[in-house]
This record gives C-alpha cells, sequence and structure tokens, in this order.
C-alpha cells in the first residue's frame, strides 16, 4: 500500500500491519485527531484502553509513520507542552500554529473548545 493513498481508518490499519497492536491502536486514535484540535498523550492512552500508559503512547506516536496523515503533531502532554527533543518540539509547535492552535509562551492552553 502506497503512503500516498491513506484516506480512512481501515487504510491506516492495513498500512501499520507490522506495529504492535497498541502502536495501531495509538496511531488510529491519533489518525482521528481533526485540523484545530489537539490531544494529550494522557487521552490517547485512556482512549486505547492503557490509561497508564502516556509515555508509551509517546515513544509509540515518536515511530509514527505516517505523519502528517497522522497528525501527532496534534498530541502534547497535559500541561500544554510539547515532549521529545527541542528541534521536533519546535517543528510540531509550527504545524499545530499553522492549524490555528493559540501558542504562548512555548504551551498550548488546553480547553475544551480545542481538546479531542
Amino acid at each position: 500500500m502506497n503512503k500516498n493513498s491513506i484516506r480512512t481508518e481501515e487504510d491506516v490499519i492495513r498500512f501499520l500491519s507490522n506495529k504492535t497492536e497498541f502502536e495501531r491502536k495509538v496511531l488510529v486514535a491519533t489518525f482521528k485527531i481533526p485540523k484545530g484540535k489537539i490531544s494529550t498523550y494522557k487521552r490517547i492512552a485512556e482512549k486505547v484502553g492503557r490509561p497508564r500508559a502516556y509515555r508509551a503512547v509517546a515513544t509509540a506516536l515518536r515511530k509514527n509513520p505516517l505523519h502528517p496523515i497522522v497528525p501527532c503533531h496534534r498530541v502534547v502532554r497535559s500541561d500544554g507542552r510539547f515532549g521529545g527533543e527541542e528541534k521536533r518540539a519546535e517543528t510540531r509547535r509550527e504545524l499545530v500554529e499553522k492549524e490555528g492552535i493559540s501558542i504562548k509562551n512555548g504551551r498550548i492552553k488546553i480547553s475544551e473548545d480545542i481538546l479531542f
């Protein structure tokens, strides 16, 4: 399957057949985050049925082979900061800002209207 032909959740699942079940669940949950919304590592962990596995969620997203189709840049820490190494975090900040999410002092002010 060609990365550019991915349009649906089923396409994502097929493309990720070589990933673990947990990684697939994380990436599918992230695929569902619409433009202009964000989620947190903890919320994704809860959505996939592993509420304490937020660090594992971050690891799965760091290995995302489908960015930007699976928009891992829309997942942040619970305090609104961007996790990971600084260069990658800066790139994700820029992408989220282009999508209309307000960032102040390097973090997103998390509110119900932008939280997915």
